[in-house]
């Protein structure tokens, strides 16, 4: 899998980038950002600090490019990419051992300088409308702006307070206490105990035992004030990763209840099970499913209104399949690793067919889970491969 990771790195000018996935993907921002976790933990450091620096580059106001069309980088529809970027820089920085990476220059700027940037415009307001809620610290999301982004037909729009987002956020915070100025570290303490408590306060559902996907909001509204969902997702996964729950009892009784979710080498974006706030499909004014049962376990069809619809409300993914199996063992300790270690192995399936040697973008969530979209996709190996590192050690 190593090498197969090497097949999606392209030189992009004096720097580098991922081509997320073959045969039709070009560079996205999220994708290339979280690949550079894969790449970091199996030793290409060289090649992820040229990816770093070119998006470093690309940062402006808070935001990153969501996908770069050529030179093009004005799409920037994407609330995600900068806090990968954030954990990436902290992965190198980890691995490497010392944080000499964050003085290095990208135009005018050190890579320090670009993330305090990014913090303090997500703070105060990016020009795309990303802005944290300052009565809790937690990060509002403008429509289609998570990686479940498809945006016509709405899908899953996730307006609001998405729980990825939340992680992803208190996990850059956690970071910029430890590497910030003296100083500031006591303020960025302080926000990051204030979305520990928020996300542990609004986003666990006690009768249900798992958190909430999304705070459903409009923008200018408070968390506070928004709607939970009862979606059992798998984003959840990603606040026991980054370390946005700690509870015991809480990771436990989140891993049981995304058990449901998992298939050999993939895991469901969405349970088949009712849900209580509906779920609108809506193609040219008329609805496409059942809003209070949303499962489309199958991805096949017309684009707009079959493919679509199932794309991130059913449909198992091979990215986030790894972070169940990391969760597993954060969850369960060390004594779980051999489980994890089988479970991550159900992929050996989705590696030897197909596209030899790689993994999928997707597959069916219904049986018998057929390989779906992409042939080979980068931040499904490149997931893998850094969980399977990770675990083996």
């Amino acid at each position: 899998m190593k090498q197969a990771l090497t097949d999606y790195l392209v030189q992009r000018d004096s720097h580098k980038s991922v081509i997320a996935g073959y045969p039709w993907f070009l560079d996205w921002g999220r994708d290339t950002l979280i690949v550079s976790r894969g790449l970091i933990a199996a030793g290409f450091i060289s090649e992820t600090r040229l990816i770093l620096k070119q998006f470093a580059e690309f940062e402006h106001q808070g935001t990153l490019p969501n996908v770069i069309f050529g030179a093009d980088t004005q799409n920037r529809d994407t609330v995600d990419a900068p806090l990968w970027f954030i954990a990436s820089c902290k992965a190198l920085t980890q691995k490497t051992g010392d944080n000499r990476f964050l003085d290095e220059k990208c135009g005018d700027r050190t890579i320090l300088e670009i993330l305090r940037s990014i913090i303090s415009s997500y703070i105060s307001g990016t020009p795309n409308g990303i802005v944290m809620d300052p009565p809790t610290g937690l990060i509002f999301s403008p429509s289609h702006f998570t990686w479940m982004d498809t945006n016509f037909p709405a899908g899953t729009p996730r307006e609001g307070y998405p729980i990825e987002i939340q992680a992803l956020w208190y996990h850059a915070i956690e970071f910029m206490s430890e590497i910030d100025l003296p100083e500031n570290g006591e303020k960025w303490k302080k926000l990051a105990d204030q979305v520990l408590f928020s996300i542990r306060e609004f986003f666990y559902v006690e009768d249900i035992g798992y958190l909430s996907d999304c705070l459903h909001a409009s923008p200018g509204m408070s968390a506070k004030d928004a709607e939970p969902d009862d979606a059992l997702r798998p984003n959840q996964l990603f606040a026991i990763t980054l370390g946005a729950v700690k509870d015991q009892d809480i990771m436990e009784n989140m891993l049981r209840h995304c058990s449901e979710l998992v298939i050999p080498g993939a895991i469901r974006s969405l349970a088949d099970r009712p849900v209580t706030k509906p779920l609108e499909v809506v193609h040219n004014g008329r609805v496409l499913n059942d809003p209070l049962h949303p499962y489309h376990g199958v991805y096949t069809g017309d684009e707009d209104t079959q493919r679509k619809p199932a794309y991130h409300n059913g449909t198992a993914w091979s990215w986030v399949f790894p972070s169940f199996c990391e969760a597993w063992v954060m969850a369960f300790g060390k004594h779980a690793n051999e489980a994890a270690l089988a479970l991550l192995a159900s992929s050996s399936e989705a590696i030897n067919v197909g596209c030899a040697g790689q993994l999928p973008e997707i597959m069916d969530g219904n049986y018998p889970h057929h390989q779906k979209g992409c042939d080979a996709q980068a931040w499904s190996v490149s997931e893998w491969l850094r969980v399977w590192l990770k675990l083996k050690k």
